[in-house]
């Protein structure tokens, strides 16, 4: 039994160390959540694909193949069931139609674990499952999703769709991520692999051409973060250099120095209903961005913008409240106080990126399989051992 084990451990060495040029810090992350990873592979090598055909809306104005989803804090108003949703901000509508979502969060869970299971374990048969799934939501015609979201976010009464909808698709980040991986790995066949990026580069064109897009290209909290971050993750993907670069100056020149207060606080994010759920969600999204796009030539890590801002403050910021989320000086969220911190991803690569045993540790010790839906919803990146493999 002994000779089995030190067998199993030094063939787990011997895959991540191929995977991640021997960086230690993946070592770790991935010997600390091996169990982890093992269990969510084994229930995605179960699952079959399930895409936006599966279910449909009435008051979409899309079609089939159209991504569709409703604002969540908007209801009914009770002065007239006809007439327009009004807003409740911080509290999400139960009877909103939420399938889409649901099957494109499940559809990262299921791609990212498979992945991460590769990652750890060197086993192309993951990454020809997630093959499956790929195909199914970008390539085959009966079932692929349309390179658009012009119908996400909708609010009954007032818009068929809305440019804070594209927020809905940070879940195909680590689909992004996964398809370099598979690219790299060669389990995708050159005519699906085109067809692949062919969806990836329409879709980015309507993030940066049409009007959704430049709408919240222009937010001026999470959901400006968030588009940056997907551009930046599918530009990868592309190996778009225009797009890649330009995330880069919007890091530098927009989201650091305007989000961010010279505290490391997000002002716009304390400010809403759920401030301790939006500080952290921000400050995943803005380190994954730093995650994706640092080089050793242009490390976004190290990057300071006026009054020594830098993404390791935000962190540092927010670490004591993770910690003991009773020290946080703010309002309670109005709803799912209880369900944050989890295995933030900022966490472990600000582990890395500053030589911080303490983030890892944290990171270590928190939740990482979490089930309640708003949690997911706010959580694309659920293995950040993907995203600290060297492409």
């Amino acid at each position: 039994m002994r000779k089995y084990l030190i067998i199993t451990i030094c063939i787990l060495f011997a895959n991540i160390a191929q995977a991640a040029n021997g960086d230690e810090w993946l070592k770790q992350a991935v010997i600390a959540r091996r169990a982890d990873i093992v269990t969510k592979a084994q229930w995605a090598m179960q699952q079959q694909p399930v895409t936006v055909t599966v279910a449909s809306s009435p008051r979409s104005a899309g079609g089939i193949h159209d991504f569709y989803s409703e604002g969540d804090y908007w209801w009914p108003n009770p002065a007239s069931a006809d007439s327009p949703y009004i807003q409740k901000d911080g509290q999400t509508n139960p009877d909103n139609f939420v399938a889409h979502r649901q099957a494109m969060v499940r559809f990262s869970r299921v791609v990212g674990a498979l992945a991460a299971a590769y990652v750890a374990e060197g086993k192309k048969e993951y990454l020809e499952h997630a093959r499956k799934h790929i195909l199914a939501w970008f390539v085959n015609a009966d079932t692929r999703m349309n390179p658009n979201l012009q119908y996400a976010q909708a609010i009954k009464g007032r818009a068929t769709g809305r440019g804070i909808g594209i927020i809905d698709t940070v879940h195909f980040i680590e689909i992004a991520q996964a398809l370099r991986i598979m690219e790299k790995a060669g389990v995708l066949k050159d005519a699906d692999l085109a067809a692949v990026k062919s969806w990836f580069a329409e879709y980015l064109r309507f993030m940066t051409e049409h009007p959704y897009g430049k709408d919240e290209m222009n937010a001026k909290n999470n959901h400006g973060t968030c588009w940056v971050m997907q551009v930046a993750a599918f530009s990868s993907f592309l190996q778009d250099k225009k797009w890649t670069d330009f995330c880069i100056n919007r890091y530098k020149e927009v989201l650091l120095p305007n989000q961010m207060a010279g505290d490391g606080s997000f002002p716009q994010e304390l400010r809403r209903t759920k401030p301790y759920g939006y500080a952290l969600f921000n400050l995943d999204a803005m380190a994954t961005v730093c995650q994706i796009l640092s080089t050793p030539g242009n490390d976004l890590w190290k990057y300071t913008a006026d009054a020594g801002k830098t993404i390791g403050k935000g962190i540092a910021y927010m670490y004591p409240y993770v910690e003991d989320k009773g020290k946080w000086p703010f309002a309670k969220d109005v709803m799912y106080w209880d369900e944050w911190p989890v295995a933030h991803p900022f966490l472990l690569f600000g582990a890395a990126a500053y030589n911080n045993e303490n983030y890892f540790r944290l990171w270590q010790k928190l939740k990482h399989d979490p089930e309640v839906e708003e949690v997911l919803r706010n959580l694309p990146v659920r293995n950040p051992e993907i995203w600290m493999v060297k492409l």
